[in-house]
């Protein structure tokens, strides 16, 4: 995806990564940036899959479909350029993201597991850390052929949004 002079190109985004990662405050602040409608993919979760991760629980496939289906449609009905926060950990979560929203690109925030921990241990949220390596298990990296970029969240937030939104020009 380059950006050329004149009005800029409608943009689909997911921010994605296991719990802590950083996938809300990058979304938002990559949002701002580009001028695009922010969703946090935690709010588009039924509450079903809220109170079971709340229990501690992970989540199955089954729990998760559903508000894959929600993220891909608020990503299809969108009319202007839009990034959501979703953990998409693996390929079959993404492919079942694009299926309902075309032209969606994903930027995989990385994060090494230690520092996940220190995150998320640091915050409230209904996701305990006690999944997270469960979330880390089923994590399958953006692959080479999938539309995005994995980018490292280890800086100061200004210097990942910049990291990525210099991908997305293609610099």
């Amino acid at each position: 995806m380059r950006w050329r002079r004149g009005p800029k190109p409608l943009v689909r985004i997911v921010v994605m990564g296991p719990s802590g990662s950083g996938k809300s405050l990058v979304g938002a602040a990559l949002a701002a940036r580009l001028g695009a409608r922010f969703v946090d993919g935690d709010d588009l979760h039924p509450a079903s899959n809220i109170a079971k991760m709340r229990a501690g629980a992970p989540l199955s496939d089954a729990d998760r479909e559903p508000w894959l289906d929600i993220v891909g449609a608020t990503l299809a009905r969108e009319h202007s350029s839009i990034v959501i926060a979703c953990s998409a950990l693996r390929r079959a979560y993404r492919d079942r993201i694009r299926a309902a929203g075309a032209g969606v690109a994903f930027v995989e925030l990385v994060v090494d597991a230690p520092d996940l921990r220190r995150r998320m241990s640091r915050r409230e949220h209904f996701m305990p850390t006690a999944l997270l390596d469960s979330q880390l298990a089923t994590l399958e990296p953006l692959a080479q052929d999938e539309a995005g970029f994995r980018v490292a969240n280890d800086a100061d937030l200004q210097s990942v949004v910049d990291r990525i939104v210099e991908l997305i020009e293609g610099r």
